[in-house]
């Protein structure tokens, strides 16, 4: 929905001061000019976006196909594969907010980026999983869920 120049502006201007780039596939397409269509390429443009002066990107694979969702947390340090079962229901809508959200909460409660992806991860699966089935479209997760650690341990890796 942006046009080259916009495009250009949001690489100069909001990347650089944000502690992290959470883009899904088709955004990281347009902010990366590449194709993502594998987990491999998903590595890549992972570790490329950190290009645009990011420091820590996590690529959400949430429009891959197939029976896990994959998502790559790329850093200084590395880029990281994170799995969860994918869940069979169309009440994805609001997925890619609530999980910078979630993990934009567990960084403002002091807990370190890989600790607060595993989280939020954990949390938005719960989400999904929990949602009320509103509407006959893609509807809303269940904001409404908590989480243990025990729950959420398992979605880490």
């Amino acid at each position: 929905m942006l046009d080259e120049a916009a495009i250009a502006q949001v690489k100069r201007r909001l990347l650089p001061p944000a502690a992290l780039l959470t883009p899904n596939l088709p955004e990281a397409e347009l902010l990366g000019g590449m194709t993502v269509r594998d987990e491999a390429s998903m590595h890549m443009a992972a570790a490329a976006l950190l290009t645009l002066g990011v420091p820590a990107v996590l690529l959400t694979g949430g429009h891959l196909p197939g029976d896990e969702v994959v998502d790559m947390l790329a850093t200084g340090a590395g880029v990281e594969a994170f799995r969860s079962p994918r869940i069979a229901t169309r009440h994805t809508h609001g997925t890619g907010c609530t999980l910078a959200s979630a993990v934009a909460a567990g960084l403002a409660q002091g807990m370190g980026l890989r600790d607060a992806v595993v989280r939020a991860r954990g949390y938005v699966h719960a989400a999904i999983a929990s949602a009320p089935g509103y509407g006959r479209g893609h509807g809303p997760l269940n904001h409404a869920v908590t989480v243990d650690a025990g729950r959420v341990a398992g979605l880490g890796r």
